[in-house]
């Protein structure tokens, strides 16, 4: 068996990729007010910050930073994905494998400690042309479930950053 060997930073700033098992479903953003909660849920337990994500139907980018002297994300993932887990099986029904723990999510993720700020800017990129590489949105801008519009607003991109042309492309956690 493969031993998944993650690299941790302690106070470390990473960029992850977190998937649904089926990736022709729409959970995410059928219930972001789940994800919303399920994300506050896991920062009240063991804080976080959010630097950047994205929510697209069955999958979703983000960048946290972690506090000072803390390395274990993989306790936050954890929280955050059974949270969610949890609050869509009590809305509607969610298929269980044969040894019972429910089959929403794929069961890892991808994960890559962002090494500086070009590093930084450009998993932000990533994340933020993401709907439109996905063909969920003309621009950006017209994605609702981005933190694009926060980047706008703190005057870190213009406002219509990505509208013209495609961005540089990231390889990122995602199968070509």
């Amino acid at each position: 068996m493969v031993q998944y060997r993650r690299h941790r930073l302690a106070g470390g700033t990473y960029f992850f990729t977190a998937t649904l098992a089926d990736r022709r479903a729409d959970t995410l953003i059928a219930h972001i007010d789940l994800l919303r909660e399920a994300f506050r849920a896991a920062r009240r337990r063991r804080p976080f910050t959010v630097e950047a994500v994205v929510v697209l139907p069955e999958h979703l980018h983000t960048i946290w930073t972690l506090p000072e002297g803390e390395a274990d994300y993989p306790a936050r993932w954890i929280h955050l994905k059974s949270h969610f887990t949890r609050a869509v099986a009590a809305r509607k029904a969610v298929q269980k494998h044969p040894r019972g723990e429910f089959m929403l999510w794929q069961r890892r993720y991808w994960e890559h400690t962002i090494r500086d700020e070009a590093d930084f800017a450009a998993h932000c990129d990533y994340i933020h042309h993401n709907p439109v590489k996905h063909g969920h949105a003309a621009r950006p801008e017209d994605w609702a479930y981005s933190s694009f519009a926060r980047f706008v607003a703190e005057g870190r991109y213009p406002p219509d950053w990505g509208a013209d042309a495609p961005q540089t492309e990231l390889v990122a956690g995602e199968p070509r």
